[in-house]
């Protein structure tokens, strides 16, 4: 549950940091801690809070997840909410992330579905001048991981959606394509609830109400965020669009192809129609004067007649393409 527990010192990283020790490390000024945990149970979470005078309300969240993207301010704590995304196995995998921002520390509670962030700490700890900003420069890191992520996501079903519009056109489209093409759109309105409250945060801790936790040299990594942010929503919209125009196309397609096999199925009803209709009054069981009954050419001539219609109405009907 405990993923990793480091101090740095004026960007530098100090060695072998417990969590006993996190009391003293946080007194000093010039250093913060970074501790994260991957799902921790209550008792983890009840200790992370009392080392750090966490908010209850804001550690519940943490622990229990399921949360909304968000950013808010308790007393000199930040609380930041981020939603995660994986592909697996052709459908979207979600999961959260949370953040406990400091003066001088950063907890970071990952649940489902996130990809480790030994690359974030490996990229901030590559750049000790920033990472001695203290832990507003690592909330970007982290932030700018997430969103960044988001990215292969959406070229993934970009590409999907693609393909299946090609086959759409080309005739080879199946039950099961539009079965994907169900999927990717429900999945496509969870991602947009996820990437959508993405740019009202990265506002807010743009704003001087947060300054004590993102310095002003590191406000603009953050509008970078932002920007990222924003070309994710309008991919999104675009994707979700052509979605919707691929499921209209191919309920259209359907519905086309259920009216050619009608019209079909009406001419073949329209030839057979003569014939019975004919046969029909030669069954009839009445006495009546059928003087053609009586004569020798009588039934080759109603036969010829009966063929002779059946094949002008049969080339009528290839003709208006009922047939």
């Amino acid at each position: 549950m405990i993923v990793n527990c480091t101090a740095y010192a004026n960007g530098r990283k100090l060695p072998n940091t417990l969590l006993e020790d996190i009391p003293a490390l946080r007194d000093r000024p010039d250093t913060f801690v970074w501790l994260g945990l991957r799902e921790p149970n209550e008792e983890v979470m009840t200790q992370v809070q009392d080392l750090f005078g966490l908010h209850e309300l804001a550690t519940e969240d943490a622990h229990h997840a399921h949360q909304r993207p968000k950013v808010e301010l308790y007393g000199d704590c930040l609380f930041v909410v981020l939603r995660t995304v994986q592909m697996q196995e052709g459908k979207m995998d979600f999961g959260e992330t949370h953040l406990f921002v400091g003066p001088r520390y950063l907890v970071s509670v990952r649940h489902g579905a996130s990809l480790s962030y030994t690359t974030v700490r490996a990229r901030c700890e590559s750049n000790p001048k920033l990472l001695g900003k203290g832990s507003g420069f690592v909330l970007y890191a982290i932030l700018d991981f997430v969103v960044d992520n988001y990215f292969p996501i959406l070229n993934t079903v970009e590409d999907a959606v693609e393909e299946l519009e090609e086959r759409l056109f080309k005739g080879d489209f199946n039950q099961d394509d539009l079965g994907q093409l169900y999927q990717f759109k429900r999945d496509l309105v969870e991602l947009r609830r996820a990437a959508a409250p993405l740019v009202e945060v990265c506002n807010y801790l743009l704003t001087k109400v947060f300054s004590n936790h993102v310095p002003d040299d590191i406000r603009p990594y953050f509008r970078d965020v932002h920007d990222h942010a924003l070309r994710i929503n309008e991919a999104v919209e675009i994707i979700r669009e052509t979605l919707a125009f691929a499921l209209q196309i191919s309920l259209s397609l359907g519905a086309a192809r259920q009216n050619e096999a009608t019209k079909r199925l009406a001419g073949w009803g329209a030839l057979l129609a003569i014939p019975t209709v004919v046969f029909s009054i030669y069954g009839m069981n009445f006495k009546g004067w059928f003087p053609e009954l009586e004569w020798r050419y009588g039934y080759p001539i109603v036969m010829g007649c009966v063929t002779l219609i059946c094949l002008l109405l049969y080339r009528y009907l290839r003709k208006t393409g009922w047939l």
